[in-house]
């Protein structure tokens, strides 16, 4: 087959492959099945069998060996090399203009790959699952995935999704979704701390009390007002006179206490995320922590798409378990 070719081979198909005894070996592009076509066409558009594999959502290996067996069904090679291009031969221009005249008699399957929508708390999104959400477009380009961000507990009561993944506080998942789920998963407890960035702070200057905070600018996500255990970082920014940053962006917050020589609360898995900062835990007596849930719609939770997402942060919450202990 073409893959293994050297760089810069040209058609190969005269010594390949022996002259087809059929009258047109052409003729024989009606009766290709209809995925074999579709991986084809694909990889033809494509110029690159990886990403068509990721269009198609199959296996490279499995997409290479079924134009394999295409090649040595017609006996012709398809695919020439040049250099790392992938192209079509002649005798593959040709089967792709048959097929583009064959496609008004007979429609390419596409196949639909079904809507799923992801609520998902906002620094959870950030700070740990935006990387295998990544991974997961890597793999599979065809996927039809809507992801919400929860900033507020007023979003969280007001979304609809397949799968959320909120903050709450206690030990109950209330308040949560207000559609009806499968039964709640709590999957880590996050304590959160005043956080520095290490280069604005040397081990003897690094703030011990509340008092010695006064000569350090605060910054302070406007979301975190709302959260009842988080009292006691709320009543010390809004006893300040001066020296505060209020914003409204998650993102945004994290990169002022990493750049700007501000102290922002954040979660303590924050400086395995980013080892540039660092915790200064004994500021407050008060313990200031929530708890990550996990809930399916309990009418979409049969479909197989949701099923792999819900277990896909399962197993990044499981991968990532020592970012969660106190």
């Amino acid at each position: 087959m073409a893959f293994a070719e050297p760089a810069g081979a040209q058609n190969t198909s005269d010594y390949r492959y022996p002259e087809a005894k059929s009258e047109s070996w052409l003729a024989l592009a009606a009766g290709i099945e209809a995925e074999v076509a579709q991986y084809f066409m694909v990889s033809a558009r494509c110029g690159c069998f990886m990403q068509a594999a990721r269009s198609l959502n199959v296996r490279t290996t499995l997409l290479r060996k079924q134009l394999a067996k295409l090649e040595a069904q017609l006996q012709r090679t398809l695919f020439n090399f040049q250099g790392s291009n992938l192209s079509l031969s002649r005798e593959g221009l040709q089967l792709h203009a048959q097929l583009i005249a064959l496609a008004h008699e007979r429609t390419l399957p596409l196949v639909e790959q079904p809507l799923v929508r992801l609520a998902v708390a906002e620094s959870i999104l950030h700070d740990i699952l935006g990387r295998d959400l990544i991974a997961l477009l890597r793999r599979n380009a065809s996927v039809r995935l809507e992801i919400i961000s929860l900033d507020s507990e007023l979003a969280l009561q007001a979304v609809s999704a397949d799968v959320v993944l909120w903050l709450g506080t206690g030990d109950t998942p209330l308040p949560g979704p207000t559609f009806a789920t499968d039964e709640p998963q709590r999957l880590a407890q996050l304590d959160y701390f005043p956080h520095i960035a290490k280069r604005y702070s040397r081990v003897t200057s690094r703030p011990e009390s509340l008092d010695e905070l006064a000569d350090f600018m605060l910054v302070h996500w406007q979301h975190d007002r709302q959260i009842d255990s988080f009292g006691p970082w709320n009543r010390l920014v809004e006893q300040r006179l001066a020296g505060v940053v209020q914003l409204q962006s998650y993102e945004l917050m994290l990169e002022m206490t990493r750049c700007s020589a501000c102290i922002g609360l954040l979660p303590g898995y924050i400086s395995r995320f980013d080892r540039a900062l660092i915790a200064l835990p004994g500021l407050f007596s008060e313990p200031m922590q929530r708890q990550a849930w996990l809930a399916v719609n309990a009418h979409s939770r049969q479909q197989t798409e949701v099923q792999e997402l819900a277990e896909l942060i399962r197993h990044t919450f499981h991968e990532r378990r020592d970012w969660f202990e106190s």
